[in-house]
Formats: C-alpha cells, structure tokens, sequence
C-alpha cells in the first residue's frame, strides 16, 4: 500500500468531532469508535472535558462503543478525561502502532470494517487505523477558544507532507468554528 493510500482518510469532515452525528456513522455502517483524546476531544492543554463534549458522547454511545486510545503518556490526564466521559482508555499508545489500537477493537467485539479510528492527526491517527484496516475519519483539532488554528503548525506540515505523498487531503480551514 502506498503512503498516499496510508494517509488517506476514508472520511474528512472538515469539522470538530462535535459536528461527527448517530446518522453519520449509521451511514457508513459504524458501530463503534476508538477515539484519540488530545486535540480531538479536549484541547491539548485543557485539564477538563467540556460539557459540549459530554452532550456529544451521551448522543454518539446511543449508536456506537467508544474507547479512548491516547499516545499521551499521562495515565492521570487521560484518566480523568475517560472518568468523566465514563469511558474505557488506553494511553501510551504509541501511534502510528497497531497494538492497543487492535486491543480497544477487540474489546468491542467489532468486525474492524465497523469500528472507525477518530482523531486530528494524520501520521499518527490516520496512518495507524488505516494500517489496521480501520475506517479512518479525520477531524479539526479543537483549540482553545479565541485560539486560531494557524498556532498549530504541525497539521499544516502533515497535509502538505500527505500530500507529497499522494493523498487527497485539502487544506484547513483557517477561520475559527
């Protein structure tokens, strides 16, 4: 497989995970989620998960099983993200490494065609679910507030580099959602 294809998410929605709905993955026959934490659901620096976060989990856990699988080495930071959302987690995960990946999907009890990878990273979130077989569905990192997304060059230099590499990725957003 090509690193393009490794790269290329199965779906981009050009939004925060908030904007991820039940009838999003019913379409694409998802039934559970393994989800990574920093950026994705909280912002990096953020101690807390928001309460927009816990209405949209409370919603998504009606229509799939959700994991948390974090490369973040804090067990406590990702403790206490997984208690208040009253989730199973994994963290030290090491992505784009498959093995806790494979641990969260066989805890579900999943065929991996219905269990999608979620995060805002392509070289660690993207590549490691695509590499499993995952659908991979790529999200907006959710920044602070008043916090434009220029301030985080790391996923400018991962779709520039995507794309040298051949996948499809178009260029983020630059306006705050």
């Amino acid at each position: 497989m090509s690193w393009g294809a490794l790269l290329q998410p199965d779906l981009i929605l050009e939004a925060t995970i908030l904007r991820l709905t039940p009838e999003i993955l019913e379409h694409y026959q998802i039934k559970g989620l393994v989800l990574d934490v920093d950026e994705t659901l909280v912002p990096v620096k953020a101690a807390h998960a928001s309460e927009e976060l816990l209405h949209w989990v409370a919603e998504i856990r009606q229509v799939a099983q959700l994991w948390l699988v974090s490369n973040n080495l804090s067990e406590s930071r990702i403790a206490r993200i997984a208690q208040a959302l009253n989730l199973p987690y994994i963290f030290g995960a090491s992505k784009p490494s498959r093995r806790k990946l494979r641990r969260a999907v066989s805890q579900m009890n999943l065929p991996i065609e219905q269990v999608a990878m979620v995060g805002d990273r392509l070289f660690t979130d993207v590549l490691a679910g695509n590499r499993l077989g995952m659908f991979t569905i790529l999200v907006e990192p959710i920044v602070p507030t008043g916090e434009a997304i220029q301030s985080y060059p790391i996923h400018t230099l991962e779709v520039w580099l995507s794309q040298i590499l051949g996948a499809t990725i178009p260029a983020r957003k630059r306006h705050i959602k």
